[in-house]
C-alpha cells in the first residue's frame, strides 16, 4: 500500500532515521508505516506530504502527479 512511501525516500537519497527524525517520529514508527505494518496516522500523512513538498494523495498512490494542491 505505501511503496510510494519508499520510492520518493529512496529518490530524494534519505536513510529512514533521516527522515523520520525531520518530521519527528521514530525511525521503527515509520519502518512500519512503510512496510504497510501500520496505517499511518492523517498528521503523519500530513507532515509527509510537506516535507516532500506533495499532496497526500500522491503518497497514498491516489494520483500519480507529485505537484501539491493550491492553498486556498
Amino acid at each position: 500500500m505505501y511503496l510510494r512511501l519508499r520510492d520518493i525516500r529512496e529518490d530524494k537519497d534519505l536513510t529512514q532515521k533521516e527522515l523520520s527524525q525531520a518530521i519527528n517520529i521514530t525511525q521503527r514508527s515509520y519502518s512500519y508505516y512503510e512496510r504497510g505494518e501500520h496505517i499511518i496516522p492523517p498528521e503523519i500523512l500530513c507532515r509527509l506530504a510537506d516535507y516532500y513538498k506533495t499532496s497526500v494523495d500522491y503518497l497514498l498512490g491516489r494520483t500519480n502527479n507529485p505537484t501539491p494542491y493550491p492553498s486556498k
